[in-house]
């Protein structure tokens, strides 16, 4: 029999590029490596060519198939000759945040906007970086040529730019100026934001050859990517009833659904999927970054931090964390910083850890609750991945906090296996993505506490007219 053949899976994030080498047939890793991205939220996208050709070049001539799973919502403007115009706006960059609220507004409202692009457009959406470009950088809004998301910028760049750029609706559904409901472009949503025209990205369908190299190492096929959290649940496989929660630099509840969703509050963006579904998403601005500041300010490491959040209480004697730090998402709290409550004589350094923990959970039950509401279900199971889903307190205490089945997928680069599997369905030419085994965990249980959520909620409530300065290093 005859070697199955090896498609490649990237995956460029806030941080680092992932590339993963991987069997087709039933999605084992051969290989992966990994290269870094440079810090902050307005990011040269030049950088991550350069990574995505220190992780995957070395990978390229085994693969016979490779797809991009990128960041969603940057702002990637070229000129004419297709070099980039100003540095990207990334995702986590809310200084178009006021963008939003203006945009969303000229569109009719909030449930206007989201009947028009299936979301209530906020500051991290690709669109209000082009009306803050306009506003703020005159010179810059009248030189783009052409506006891409990361993932089509790479997927270009893998291609040699000898094709026209390419997208999917997955990623092009968080962009602000798609419509779900009709699967297409808004062009005039992105003339009035950026002041002018631009060029936009083909839209391919979801397991279309995008483009082939041909060299000294043969053939390459190129898949049209996605958005990383279209990738994820491709790499996790959601079933109906399923919701992933990712706990990484930013926190994701994602669901997928047969039919679009366009939620008036905000709370949740109606995205599509890349397989031709929908993917409705509710995103927290912070995650992993609330277990490292607890870190920090108990003088200990992650794990140290699990075994003191293990020695409280359930709600911590009364200790909550709205963990608000750098601002919001769900909800939209862009000026909102973080707020400790029920301090006493007695709170121990066990009760500020387990407030930490807690506030993540309960920041991320917000999003999963929001979710459901929208998609009219609740959840059979939650799936959860992502860096801080290896902490064991987390393991340990989301089961009560969510109150519904809770697995635990085998920590793996689920972004790079979800575009992988987009490369091997792009081979096969099938009718669907091929089926590749998960292996999970199930979570102990345990006992829900009744009422656990309620002090968060009341302070989630009571600060939400809250105007808040932050904090600056």
């Amino acid at each position: 029999m005859a070697d199955s053949p090896l498609v490649l899976g990237i995956d460029s994030s806030t941080q680092s590029t992932k590339a993963v080498l991987v069997d087709a047939s039933d999605g084992s890793i051969v290989e992966q490596r990994s290269a870094a991205h440079p810090p902050g939220t307005s990011v040269d996208p030049r950088a991550w060519i350069a990574a995505l050709d220190e992780a995957a070049g070395p990978l390229l001539d085994r693969a016979a198939a490779v797809s991009v799973g990128g960041q969603q919502h940057g702002a990637v403007v070229l000129d004419q000759a297709g070099d980039p115009v100003r540095e990207a706006l990334l995702w986590n960059d809310l200084r178009s945040a006021d963008a939003a609220d203006d945009l969303v507004e000229e569109l009719g409202g909030p449930q206007a906007s989201a009947d028009l692009t299936g979301s209530v457009l906020l500051g991290s959406y690709t669109v209000t970086k082009l009306r803050w470009i306009r506003d703020h950088e005159p010179d810059s809004a009248e030189r783009v040529h052409r506006v891409l998301l990361p993932h089509d910028y790479l997927t270009w760049h893998l291609a040699g730019r000898t094709e026209d750029p390419t997208t999917d609706r997955g990623d092009a559904s968080g962009t602000g100026y798609f419509s779900t409901r009709d699967d297409g472009w808004l062009p005039d949503v992105l003339e009035r934001a950026l002041g002018r025209s631009a060029l936009l990205p083909r839209i391919a369908e979801p397991a279309e050859i995008v483009a082939q190299r041909n060299d000294q190492h043969g053939g390459l096929v190129i898949g049209p990517g996605t958005g990383d959290n279209m990738a994820a649940a491709l790499g996790l496989g959601l079933r109906d009833g399923d919701v992933a929660v990712s706990i990484g630099t930013s926190g994701v509840a994602s669901a997928v659904t047969s039919e679009p969703i366009a939620d008036g509050s905000g709370q949740v963006s109606g995205f599509a999927d890349a397989t031709g579904r929908f993917l409705p998403l509710a995103c927290t601005i912070n995650a992993a970054r609330i277990l490292e500041v607890g870190a920090r300010l108990l003088d200990v490491d992650h794990a140290g931090l699990a075994d003191l959040a293990l020695q409280s209480v359930p709600g911590a004697h009364g200790l909550t964390l709205l963990p608000y730090l750098d601002g919001e998402r769900t909800p939209n709290r862009p000026d909102a910083a973080g707020t400790l409550h029920g301090l006493t004589s007695a709170t121990t350094r066990a009760d500020l850890a387990r407030a930490h923990v807690e506030g993540l959970l309960f920041s991320l039950a917000d999003a999963v609750e929001a979710l459901s509401l929208a998609a009219g279900r609740e959840p059979e199971r939650l799936l959860l991945i992502g860096g801080a889903a290896r902490n064991p307190a987390v393991r340990a205490l989301a089961p009560l906090v969510f109150g519904v089945p809770v697995v635990l997928p085998e920590p793996a680069e689920y972004v790079a296996l979800g575009a992988a599997r987009q490369a091997a369905w792009v081979l096969a030419g099938t009718a669907g993505p091929p089926d590749w085994p998960v292996s999970t965990t199930d979570l102990p249980t345990g006992q829900t506490v009744a009422d656990l959520r309620q002090d968060y909620s009341v302070l989630r409530d009571l600060t939400a007219s809250w105007k808040t300065r932050k904090a600056t290093s």
